[in-house]
């Protein structure tokens, strides 16, 4: 496994996104506990969720109180998993994704996660996404008072734009460490969050990195050069994607969603391809 950094500690450079697992078509739970299970058996040491990651109105947190269940079931060490979660989003049970970005609801949206997680402090604890109806130096600022008062140990943001980047980073003190934004073949719109975190030295985590690279593996003519660099090292299409965005900066972490134990096998092996530069310029 490669490792890259988040603030003071390493973690693997591919993650596993726990969304899968708790909305829209998730499987049981047993495959569930297989599929981070075989992502720790690889050596996965980045799981990232968050407390609206489930279906019905009845279940909030779904996705952390399995993830804390999964860990604890394991069989070898898991004292160096950084488990990321986040607050800031709701799910009615309709469907639909709402917000809050309230200072009162983050903080105890974040006492909430510590109970599910079962931890005396959350290693990594984001900002799900700007609230139109609340200013964002209020929602970070709460940020700013959990990570003060030692409820979490590293302060990130996500789906941020490079002025609440910035901005984050200065009510923080500094202490910013990772932007989860949405980055892919198909959404390419966070190249300047990309760049000026890798200008801070701050990690950036694309999440739905897979988006455009069809799960059954048939590409539409946009993502097609993928698949002809697939089929000349004989691997996946989106071990590919994964491996083109690991070459793009040392700061790029991958949180890939997956259900399945094959998936998240197929996923953590970009890290042992390495594509030359007329490759990753065709991809680009």
């Amino acid at each position: 496994m490669e490792f890259r950094r988040i603030g003071d500690i390493e973690v693997s450079a591919i993650g596993l996104g726990g969304m899968p697992m708790s909305i829209e078509g998730r499987p049981d739970e047993d495959r569930s506990v297989r599929t981070i299970h075989a992502a720790l058996d690889a050596g996965v040491t980045l799981i990232d969720t968050a407390d609206a990651y489930h279906l019905y109105a009845d279940e909030v947190g779904h996705n952390e109180s399995l993830i804390a269940r999964a860990l604890a079931s394991y069989g070898g060490d898991t004292s160096g998993v950084l488990v990321a979660t986040k607050g800031g989003h709701l799910r009615p049970g309709d469907g639909s994704w709402t917000q809050d970005s309230s200072p009162e609801y983050l903080k105890a949206a974040c006492e909430a996660s510590l109970k599910r997680l079962g931890v005396e402090a959350i290693g990594l604890y984001q900002h799900h996404r700007p609230d139109p109806r609340v200013p964002y130096a209020d929602s970070i600022g709460a940020i700013r008072d959990l990570l003060d008062a030692g409820k979490i140990r590293m302060a990130g943001i996500s789906n941020a734009d490079p002025d609440q980047i910035q901005q984050a980073q200065e009510i923080l003190g500094g202490r910013l460490v990772s932007v989860q934004n949405q980055f892919s073949p198909a959404f390419r719109s966070s190249e300047p969050e990309l760049a000026l975190c890798d200008k801070l030295g701050i990690a950036f985590l694309p999440w739905s990195p897979l988006g455009g690279i069809a799960q059954a593996g048939e590409l539409g003519s946009r993502f097609a050069p993928f698949g002809r660099v697939a089929e000349a090292h004989g691997v996946s299409p989106q071990r590919v994607c994964l491996a083109w965005m690991l070459a793009k900066s040392p700061v790029v972490l991958p949180i890939p969603g997956a259900s399945r134990p094959e998936s998240i096998r197929d996923s953590v092996a970009a890290v042992d391809l390495h594509l030359t530069a007329e490759e990753l310029a065709l991809l680009d």
